[in-house]
């Protein structure tokens, strides 16, 4: 199996995820990009750059390099890319897994993740 997270922003629904994702992008530069995202998941009371900073902070980052980096049109570019990638897979809802390529959009149920746990092919 193998595991890739692609950003999907709906600013629409979540006003800061372009600039959340962004913030995991710009973490992920400097070898913490699971440790941002969920930190982000876990406290999404305080998602505004002070804590965004406190959270590099404590992650150890670089902070005048993870500022820049969250701001970077590299960054931008690499989160509106996978924004259209989901969009033209289809995707309409996060999270969607895709498992031997079809779609589960939605909060996968146990069954789901059993067989994924168990190595078989869900579908």
């Amino acid at each position: 199996m193998r595991r890739v997270f692609r950003h999907f922003p709906v600013v629409s629904k979540h006003p800061r995820a372009r600039v959340l994702a962004q913030a995991v992008e710009a973490a992920a530069l400097q070898g913490a990009f699971w440790e941002m995202h969920d930190s982000l998941f876990a406290d999404q009371g305080h998602l505004d750059p002070p804590h965004l900073w406190e959270r590099a902070r404590r992650l150890a980052l670089d902070l005048d390099r993870f500022e820049a980096d969250r701001r970077s049109d590299a960054v931008a570019e690499r989160v509106q890319r996978d924004f259209r990638s989901g969009v033209r897979a289809g995707v309409t809802t996060t999270p969607t897994l895709f498992v031997d390529g079809r779609a589960y959009a939605g909060v996968p149920d146990g069954e789901l993740l059993a067989r994924l746990s168990e190595g078989g092919a869900a579908g």
